[in-house]
């Protein structure tokens, strides 16, 4: 007869209900100071680059407008409106405030979203998850870009300090790039302590830039007026919505700006957007603006035309610098979502290097590097130039800032029990801005904006591959599976050899028996005198509480099952569980127990949902996946694995 020894929780209480739980740690001003330091490099280094890029796709290229004063002014209004509502009001004020136990990012609203009280049809479950896949698939996408974008254009000042330098820019920024995700396996831990005060000198260099050249026409801030955006829009028609998809590349970097919510607190992130990135951007952008107002003729790149001639040199070293902390931010993004995805079963196993003691979110993934940096060398050689690359940027940019509002009205409704008449014009305003910039990108699919597109929809089958395998392969396994107890009553009715020693059997249902257990008996003819059935599984918080973690059921002759729970930003650990279960009286030594693993041989055959290539694609990556052994750190030298032989 089986018992529960010990229940530790069960399972994380869901907080979708409160509007606004707190961000992380409650913090005072002396600690909120280097939290902000530090969220000015982290953060908003992608989006403190972009004045490199953003002016200048407006009137240089062959989607740009005329470098006349009206349509100065509306860019420049466009810019600033961009800037506030989206940035400012849209992530900074209402979308740091949809946290979930302090964490942000696409896959904390879709956990909020589940987790409502609230519950959703089928379709609408299917709807709400597709869009959150979608919007991690396209910050893949992003992932790629920035890297090779921002690197890109900051090296691109050699070419306007001499013209000599030209034929070195695209070689030297694929070195950069190259050495770059070489040192990624370093981690960033302790050269993150200076990206905060590289960027506080980027932010302050910019500004001062832009309060230079704002002095000499001053009559650049009567771009503030909306009514220089509407007139822009009267005047250029469909060209005006075009030059949009460039302005757009202004805000890029409010997905990250979420994303790294529970690394610094809704407190630190506000401070240093408003007291220090939010007002330099500005100042930099109407620095351009005023730049281009007495010399049109600087288009070509007006950032860098506003850096004093002797100083030329010194700024592309400060600007490749803040691009290079741009790009790890993106980088260190990627990883955080791939470990994200490989917990919610939509990647299969990888190896996962945490390369920081104290900070437990710095985590490094080998296959995933190596693929970014082909992909990111690949489209810098592939565009040539960060003008080729301004238009997929600007379509991965948009799609995904359209789809986290859609999730976020998911939250409203959902989670947080808001009338839709209170919900929607709200979210509406959001999507209105999403949409006008997503439909301006539009016209530039074909020269660049296929990209992300092509990137998101293959990262998408591939989730969904992963998952409904995984899926069809679980279902076929439990239909075969024996039931325990049925097996236990077996068990003490035999003469069955018991040997002394605990042997732990991994099984991804806490259901029946483990077939790996099965095929044991039926060769070894013998079983250990303690038996532990360990299941490890995900749910949508995104951490679970050590008290939250364990439950550990007797269920009698020695066998004792073992459910661990882990939230979507963890990683699963067996000598974790094993400390955690003996506070509670089963006392494992993972050293000397013996741990036994069913190895799935997938046979994909015609049968069934799944289309034959989506089976042998996921018997590759089944093929290809970390083995449990490294993914949930057991010992190498204590485990036993049983070949299985499964028709998928």
């Amino acid at each position: 007869m089986s018992h529960t020894h010990q229940e530790a929780g069960n399972g994380p209480s869901s907080q979708g209900d409160d509007p606004q739980p707190p961000a992380g740690p409650p913090q005072t001003l002396p600690k909120t100071l280097p939290l902000a330091l530090g969220a000015l490099g982290v953060v908003f280094g992608d989006i403190g680059t972009s004045p490199l890029y953003a002016i200048k796709e407006c009137f240089h290229g062959i989607h740009a407008i005329a470098s006349t004063e009206a349509n100065i002014l509306g860019v420049l209004s466009l810019v600033f409106w961009s800037l506030s509502i989206v940035i400012s009001i849209k992530y900074v004020t209402f979308l740091l405030r949809a946290d979930h136990k302090g964490e942000g990012g696409i896959f904390v609203l879709l956990a909020l979203t589940l987790s409502g009280k609230r519950p959703l049809s089928p379709r609408l479950n299917f709807t709400v998850v597709l869009a959150a896949l979608l919007g991690a698939a396209l910050l893949y996408g992003d992932g790629i870009i920035t890297p090779a974008i921002s690197v890109l254009s900051a090296v691109e000042g050699l070419g306007v300090a001499t013209r000599e330098a030209q034929p070195f820019i695209l070689p030297f920024t694929c070195v950069i790039l190259f050495l770059l995700f070489m040192f990624q396996h370093r981690g960033t831990a302790n050269i993150g302590r200076i990206f905060g005060p590289i960027m506080l000198l980027w932010f302050f260099s910019i500004a001062a830039l832009g309060v230079r050249e704002i002095l000499v026409n001053p009559e650049i801030l009567r771009a503030v007026n909306p009514v220089h955006a509407y007139d822009f829009f009267v005047r250029n028609n469909l060209h005006g919505l075009v030059v949009l998809g460039s302005v757009v590349l202004c805000i890029t970097g409010g997905e990250a700006l979420y994303a790294d919510l529970g690394h610094f607190g809704r407190r630190a992130i506000r401070l240093s957007w408003l007291a220090v990135a939010f007002p330099a951007l500005l100042l930099n952008y109407f620095g351009q603006g005023s730049l281009l107002l007495t010399h049109p003729e600087m288009a070509f790149n007006p950032f860098y035309s506003l850096v004093p001639r002797g100083l030329l040199y010194p700024m592309v070293g400060l600007s490749t610098i803040a691009t290079v902390i741009a790009s790890q931010a993106m980088i260190s993004g990627v990883f955080s979502l791939t470990q994200q995805a490989i917990q919610l079963g939509y990647f299969p196993r990888m190896r996962i290097i945490h390369t920081s003691q104290e900070t437990r979110g710095q985590i490094y993934i080998p296959d995933v590097n190596y693929a970014l940096m082909i992909a990111c060398l690949g489209v810098v050689l592939l565009f040539k130039d960060s003008s080729g690359l301004a238009g997929a940027y600007g379509v991965a940019v948009t799609s995904t800032m359209g789809l986290t509002s859609v999730m976020y009205l998911f939250v409203l409704l959902k989670a947080w029990n808001w009338p839709l008449w209170k919900a929607l014009p709200l979210v509406g305003i959001f999507l209105l801005f999403d949409t006008s910039y997503f439909v301006a990108n539009i016209p530039k699919i074909p020269s660049g904006g296929w990209f992300p597109i092509v990137m998101g929809a293959f990262i998408l089958m591939v989730m969904y591959t992963w998952k409904d395998g995984r899926s069809a392969l679980s279902r076929i396994m439990q239909s075969t599976r024996f039931p325990l107890e049925l097996f236990l009553e077996e068990l003490s009715g035999n003469s069955l050899l018991r040997v002394p020693g605990t042997v732990v059997f991994m099984t991804i249902s806490p259901v029946g028996t483990p077939s790996a257990m099965l095929h044991h008996v039926k060769h070894n003819r013998m079983l250990h005198e303690r038996v532990i059935l360990l299941t490890v599984r995900t749910i949508d918080n995104p951490k679970v509480p050590d008290i939250e973690r364990l439950t550990v059921e007797d269920l009698g002759q020695g066998f004792y099952r073992i459910q661990a729970v882990y939230g979507f930003m963890e990683k699963p650990d067996v000598s974790e569980i094993f400390r955690l279960a003996s506070r509670v009286g089963l006392k494992v030594d993972p050293a000397i127990s013996t741990f036994v693993l069913g190895r799935e041989t997938l046979l994909p055959t015609g049968k069934g949902k799944m289309m034959n290539w989506r089976k042998h694609l996921f018997a590759f990556m089944s093929r290809n996946a970390q083995t449990a052994t490294l993914y949930f750190g057991i010992p190498p030298g204590r485990v036993i694995e049983i070949g299985i032989q499964i028709e998928l």
